[in-house]
């Protein structure tokens, strides 16, 4: 195991605070959908990677500003979520879960496909915004003023979602929908209006967080591939529909990823799948989870 120093682990905890916070809006989202209408979308990395493109090619077009496409991106990139909910997904929730998981997995194969031949396999740098650039002084290191951005606007966000689902008449709905759809049901609600929106606003999330990525790596058709795998794993350890666990599990599996990366090396690209595997094995609901709720 190499020597490191104090302040160099405390910069790979802020990385990974950076990762996680990425990881924490996508898992949200899924573990949202997943809750609700009981699918695993693996479509959900395809609007990461949308979120990106909408930012990129809105700044390349129209000039559009970085401040702006936080707003614009998940709006667009939410109505096509709903555009996919109302006229495909919609049609299979009477069948085997297994239709769902095939045609989430044919929109990554189309999108991303259609996307190669409009921008190009090659991926594109994105300018971080000039009032971002440069460092802070942390005291331990000058540490990426925009990576602190991402840090602080990832807990906002992820806050402010947590609170209106948990505090709100529609947040309460919403979690009725997602830990007791059946019995939600019962009760008379017309969940098709829910099911949608809650469809949309979790591709938002998604298309936040690419557009909180783009400056930090090249959009790219393929970027959603490299993150929505340890998406899925993070839903898993928070548990299934849990939209804590999904926040927690992702902020704190970016941290272990991180300073496990640093600390061995060798088990960098698994370490995340690792902890999956304890988790399963001792608390199969997830850590937050309860096994209603896995079912």
């Amino acid at each position: 195991m190499p020597h490191v120093s104090a302040d160099y682990l405390l910069i790979q905890i802020f990385n990974g605070l950076v990762n996680g916070g990425f990881y924490a809006l996508l898992a949200l989202g899924l573990s949202i959908i997943f809750g609700m209408l009981r699918i695993v979308n693996f479509a959900h990395g395809v609007m990461y990677m949308l979120g990106a493109f909408v930012a990129y090619y809105g700044a390349q077009l129209i000039h559009l500003p970085f401040f702006a496409a936080l707003i614009v991106a998940p709006i667009v990139v939410g109505a096509f979520g709903l555009a996919i909910e109302v006229t495909l997904l919609r049609r299979l929730y009477n069948l085997d879960p297994l239709y769902n998981l095939l045609l989430t997995f044919a929109i990554v194969l189309v999108v991303e496909d259609v996307m190669r031949l409009a921008a190009g396999a090659l991926g594109s740098p994105y300018e971080t915004p000039g009032i971002l650039a440069g460092a802070t002084n942390l005291g331990f290191t000058e540490y990426p003023t925009y990576r602190l951005f991402v840090i602080v606007v990832c807990l906002i966000v992820c806050a402010a979602v947590y609170v209106g689902i948990e505090r709100s008449r529609l947040g309460a709905r919403i979690r009725a929908a997602t830990e007791k759809p059946q019995l939600t049901r019962a009760f008379g609600i017309d969940t098709s209006r829910l099911v949608s929106g809650t469809f949309a606003f979790g591709a938002a999330l998604a298309a936040l967080a690419g557009v909180l990525a783009a400056p930090n790596t090249n959009v790219s058709p393929t970027m959603g591939d490299a993150v929505i795998i340890n998406t899925f794993a993070i839903v898993v350890i928070g548990g299934l529909g849990s939209i804590l666990g999904s926040v927690v599990a992702g902020f704190a599996l970016g941290i272990i990823a991180a300073v496990g990366a640093v600390l061995y090396p060798p088990i960098a690209n698994t370490l995340i799948f690792i902890v999956m595997v304890l988790v399963i094995l001792f608390r199969p609901a997830g850590l937050f989870g309860t096994p209603e709720r896995s079912a």
